[in-house]
């Protein structure tokens, strides 16, 4: 067990914005408040930019009742960036923290962010600064390892799960194919949301396609052809990373922007959706095809948010706070899930090694073996997540027929 520190706090949120990410940050802040070892809080200003440049904000000066609006304010309140730090930066980063005697560092984030903050642990630990690093979950993609789930995932499956479910109503009305690119670039979880805006056996997703499947055009242009003759419409959820059969994301190929991670951009594009569509026209008779993709409206939609969310947002950045002022070094929050048919979870640290870059995938229990549709189990798995959705009706009088 590490000497007990005293110094002070720095928090930061990188990476893509969620409904929920401040509720982590007023959950850290609030915690840090009740220990006589964090003598002052600050913010950095986008992340790790911020912590190079040394544009912080004192965190001290909020009152309760303006963190709590905050809370429940989605996006990111300190603002974000995606940047992998360098050696040089490292340097650099610990010459601003020692400068404010910063001994307790906290990153919000998801993979990527993992990855800066096991960085950023290693290069301390070379440079003999001493201090406490550590991550604390955040993505909307449900992709990180050592979780059940991640902060930030519910509400935005919510907000596609009721995206999904208005579609499906307006298609009703007016039948044709419609598709819906969803946020997803290596998992799936979030497009497999969009299977809770079933309520009627004909309503849709009608088909669903995850990354973690082969991604077949004649395979796809068959199953849209087997729902339409079926329903004389078709209502379809796409992830936005769904793959050829050499592992290249079909979006991919249409764009030429690449972060500081390495990843090429796949959202804020309707590329996908539109080369989706035009096979439909091009290889069918259906005439009727729209395409939307969801894009950036995922992750910070006002009034989506999960109850479970909120709740669980808050719990891991509190958790973070109490882990380093146990002593523990370095390490990630994990959320688990408690077994047993009535939902609970609970929090472990892990290391920060077994959540950095790497990602999780829907597991094939979670997937219909047909390759467009998931299975009971995942809705399972979900549902708890999500909390209640909107409820629908129908007209339930049958047609006087023609005269």
């Amino acid at each position: 067990m590490a000497e007990k520190l005293e110094g002070n706090m720095l928090i930061a949120q990188s990476g893509g914005p969620t409904m929920v990410i401040n509720q982590s940050l007023v959950g850290a802040v609030i915690e840090a408040r009740k220990h006589p070892a964090i003598k002052g809080v600050f913010g950095s200003l986008h992340a790790i930019q911020g912590v190079l440049d040394g544009n912080f904000v004192d965190m001290r000066k909020e009152t309760p009742a303006n963190l709590e609006k905050v809370a429940a304010t989605p996006s990111s309140a300190l603002g974000s960036a995606r940047k992998k730090p360098s050696a040089d930066d490292c340097r650099r980063i610990f010459a601003n923290l020692a400068k404010n005697n910063v001994r307790y560092f906290f990153y919000i984030g998801g993979n990527d962010s993992a990855e800066a903050t096991h960085i950023i642990n290693e290069e301390a630990q070379k440079a003999d600064y001493a201090f406490r690093c550590f991550h604390i979950p955040k993505t909307i993609d449900n992709d990180l390892k050592e979780n059940d789930h991640t902060p930030g995932f519910a509400s935005a499956a919510r907000f596609v799960a009721c995206a999904v479910m208005g579609d499906n109503l307006d298609n009703r009305a007016l039948p044709g194919v419609k598709i819906d690119v969803v946020m997803g670039r290596n998992a799936g979880f979030l497009t497999a949301a969009s299977a809770l805006a079933r309520v009627y056996p004909d309503d849709g997703p009608h088909l669903i396609y995850l990354p973690e499947r082969t991604f077949s055009f004649d395979r796809f242009i068959a199953d849209v052809q087997e729902v339409y003759a079926r329903h004389k419409r078709c209502v379809i959820a796409v992830s936005e990373g769904i793959s050829d059969e050499k592992g290249e994301a079909i979006a991919s190929k249409f764009s030429k922007e690449v972060d500081s991670h390495g990843n090429k951009q796949l959202s804020g594009t309707g590329a996908l959706g539109d080369v989706l569509a035009a096979e439909i026209r091009a290889r069918t008779p259906i005439t009727r095809v729209r395409a939307d993709t969801f894009g950036y409206l995922q992750r910070s939609f006002p009034g989506m948010v999960s109850e479970v969310d909120a709740r669980e947002a808050r719990a891991v950045g509190a958790e973070a706070v109490k882990l380093a002022i146990s002593g523990i070094e370095s390490g990630s929050v994990a959320i688990r899930r408690k077994p047993g048919k009535k939902y609970r979870a609970y929090y472990e640290c892990v290391p920060l090694r077994n959540v950095a870059r790497e990602t999780r995938h829907v597991p094939d229990s979670f997937m219909a073996e047909s390759g467009n549709d998931v299975t009971p189990a995942f809705l399972d798995y979900i549902r708890p997540l999500v909390g209640r959705l909107p409820g629908i009706g129908r007209l339930k009088a049958a047609p006087l027929g023609r005269k």
